[in-house]
């Protein structure tokens, strides 16, 4: 199951990159040119890409409770990292 998301910010690298990060510690995360990637498992994968106008988010998931659970995650982690602005407005939308 593929799950898009966005959250509104004006600083998108910074928090992408913090992500990364964050989570290098349990995956195997990469970041480049304001992609970041987390591979939380071998079903389930996360893709952040920095915009102007915000964080895009592309989630993969083996099911829509798995990627309800994920889009929490992701996004308590996001407001962590954005407390200043917290908490962003995500919207998501699943793909079929």
């Amino acid at each position: 199951m593929i799950t898009r998301g966005f959250a509104p910010t004006a600083s998108a690298d910074r928090y992408i990159q913090q992500l990364v990060k964050h989570w290098s510690h349990k995956f195997a995360t990469s970041y480049a040119d304001g992609v970041g990637e987390v591979p939380f498992s071998e079903t389930t994968r996360a893709s952040f890409t920095a915009q102007p106008d915000g964080v895009a988010i592309r989630l993969e998931t083996p099911d829509a409770e798995g990627a309800e659970r994920m889009r929490g995650v992701i996004a308590s982690h996001l407001d962590r990292f954005a407390f200043r602005e917290a908490p962003l407005a995500y919207t998501w939308s699943d793909e079929s």
